[in-house]
């Protein structure tokens, strides 16, 4: 456990298990994963019971390991090449309108699974109604020819996290670059025909307020229109600790420098990348 006491705003927070049941359900049927469990998100009970997840596609299995995610890393299985028409079987079970898909690092493949998240954003596309599509992609070490691919396919909204400031990478993010984040974006955001462009924020890993000004501006010179801002929480003793919790205070404040560089921001203890990503889609692309 983290040496930091947790505040009364992070310890009111409780899971409902019901809740997590009937989503976790849907998925084991389709042999699917959700990044809500296996990065132990707090907001699972929340999202659950408005009948919405994010699906975490490629397997389990991480090649990368960043020392603040709880998921699995090590040598993936295969790809599933049934796994798009199931997640798009499960989308429509759950009556989802914005469906947002993730994945793990999978360096190991040519492409990096651009290809399969094109395969997922073409089924969910052939459902009536057609739900909107957001994803959450690696940053591909800096391909731009794997971004092309997914962007190929249609998405309506493009995330890619930066997660941290550029100071904390050689710490956290080892086999990261703070500069392929924001490449990614910049060039999601002058080839994306009109997409949303969307990054995220951790807090509470060490960095400062000068920081996380610097790297919203930076995000803003790169055209990211959309930043989620939330603090981090230690998923298990094996992932480092919490250097500072983040008061609901300093949260607004960001929120309020992101905004007024022209930035939709969403920021609170426990906002995460997918957290209200369809009232943030709407709002971005001017459909709210």
């Amino acid at each position: 456990m983290s040496s930091v006491s947790l505040p009364v705003w992070i310890r009111e927070r409780k899971l409902n298990l019901g809740q997590l049941h009937e989503v976790r359900s849907v998925m084991s049927r389709g042999r699917l994963h959700t990044v809500c469990d296996e990065a132990r998100c707090p907001n699972r009970s929340e999202c659950f019971s408005r009948g919405t997840a994010t699906f975490l596609i490629m397997g389990d299995v991480c090649t990368r390991s960043c020392r603040y995610c709880s998921i699995a890393h090590g040598r993936p299985r295969a790809l599933d090449a049934g796994e798009p028409a199931e997640l798009a079987r499960a989308a429509r079970t759950m009556g989802l309108k914005h469906v947002v898909v993730t994945s793990v690092d999978r360096d190991d493949l040519p492409d990096g699974g651009a290809a399969h998240f094109a395969a997922v954003i073409a089924e969910l596309k052939k459902l009536q109604p057609r739900p909107t599509v957001e994803v959450l992609t690696p940053d591909f070490r800096g391909d731009r020819a794997a971004v092309d691919v997914v962007l190929g396919a249609g998405p309506d909204v493009y995330n890619h996290n930066v997660e941290t400031v550029r100071r904390l990478y050689p710490r956290v993010r080892r086999q990261g670059r703070y500069d392929w984040a924001l490449e990614v974006i910049e060039h999601v955001a002058k080839r994306g025909d009109g997409l949303v462009t969307k990054s995220g924020l951790m807090v509470g890993l060490g960095e400062t307020r000068e920081e996380l000004e610097a790297t919203l501006r930076d995000l803003k010179a790169v055209s990211c229109q959309v930043v989620t801002i939330g603090q981090y929480l230690r998923p298990t003793s094996s992932e480092v600790p919490v250097v500072r919790y983040w008061a609901p205070e300093e949260f607004a404040e960001l929120d309020a420098y992101g905004r007024s560089l022209g930035l939709e921001v969403i920021a609170g203890p426990f906002v995460r990348s997918s957290y209200h990503a369809e009232e943030a889609f709407l709002r971005a692309s001017g459909r709210a």
